[in-house]
């Protein structure tokens, strides 16, 4: 009897034990209830800071300025998107001394024209009439050619200033020669300007119109002589180069008329590129 209570205390003593180092394991510690979408501090991943705002944002006017929330907001808030370009961007970065100035781009380059290098002039707008009839498309001021000074610019169009290039080095200066020291400039009775021709009163619109035409009163020398048209046509030494000098524009140009043509041409060589089916017409 004594025996069997002995072996019952070991038994609750062992299991008294064992109790004992069951609860000393640690158990881990439940999740905290969070509200939805919150995080612990420590869970929270460390976003760059906004990159500050570009150059481009800085030069652009108020109504294209980097909005403010795209920089503090959260999430894809924080890229900053590809900002227009403005049309004026040029003209705000030369402002800004970070760019060159928009006319070094914008301006037409001055010098050779019509692809020809012996045409000295510029592009200019085109010429739009109220006239039906006038106007070019897309007009030229011409000043020099193959050297030859114009004593005014003429504004036409380029085939009509490929013809004059043409007619001033295949038919004016070896008409000339070597007389006076060679040709020095051409004196312009007219150019472009929309009238009827030969200013009559309901006639048809003139080739000057069109900004396919020339008046041309006297070639100067280098050495200061003119032959003009005018006194020199029946001049026995000036009439004869000024002579050859008109028959050389016919081929270059469609029309030519001279002070065998009319009274309306006694002072001067009208030229002009329009075509006929008979061919050029060269009076």
């Amino acid at each position: 009897m004594r025996r069997a209570g002995l072996v019952l205390a070991l038994v609750l003593v062992a299991g008294t034990g064992s109790a004992a180092s069951f609860d000393s394991i640690p158990r881990p510690k439940p999740r905290p209830a969070l509200a939805w979408g919150a995080l612990p501090a420590e869970a929270v991943a460390v976003r760059p800071a906004a990159r500050p705002a570009t150059v481009l944002a800085r030069v652009m006017d108020g109504s294209r300025r980097a909005r403010p929330e795209a920089v503090t907001g959260r999430g894809l808030d924080r890229s900053l998107r590809p900002v227009p370009r403005p049309s004026d961007l040029l003209a705000k970065l030369a402002a800004a001394g970070l760019g060159r100035q928009p006319s070094a781009v914008s301006t037409p380059r001055r010098g050779v024209v019509c692809g020809d290098p012996a045409i000295a002039g510029e592009m200019i707008a085109p010429i739009v009439s109220r006239v039906a009839g006038c106007g070019v498309a897309r007009p030229v001021r011409v000043s020099a050619v193959d050297g030859v000074a114009l004593s005014q610019p003429v504004t036409v169009d380029c085939a009509t200033a490929r013809a004059l290039r043409s007619w001033v080095s295949n038919g004016i200066k070896p008409a000339v020669g070597r007389r006076g020291g060679g040709v020095a400039s051409l004196r312009v009775f007219a150019h472009y300007v929309c009238r009827t021709r030969n200013n009559r009163k309901g006639a048809k619109i003139s080739e000057h119109g069109r900004g396919h035409a020339v008046d041309i009163g006297a070639v100067t020398l280098r050495n200061g002589t003119s032959l003009t048209v005018l006194g020199g046509w029946k001049d026995p030494a000036q009439g004869r180069v000024l002579k050859q000098i008109h028959r050389a524009a016919c081929g270059p140009f469609g029309t030519v008329l001279g002070p065998g043509a009319d009274r309306f041409h006694q002072d001067h060589i009208h030229v002009d590129t329009a075509r006929y089916r008979g061919g050029a017409y060269c009076r």
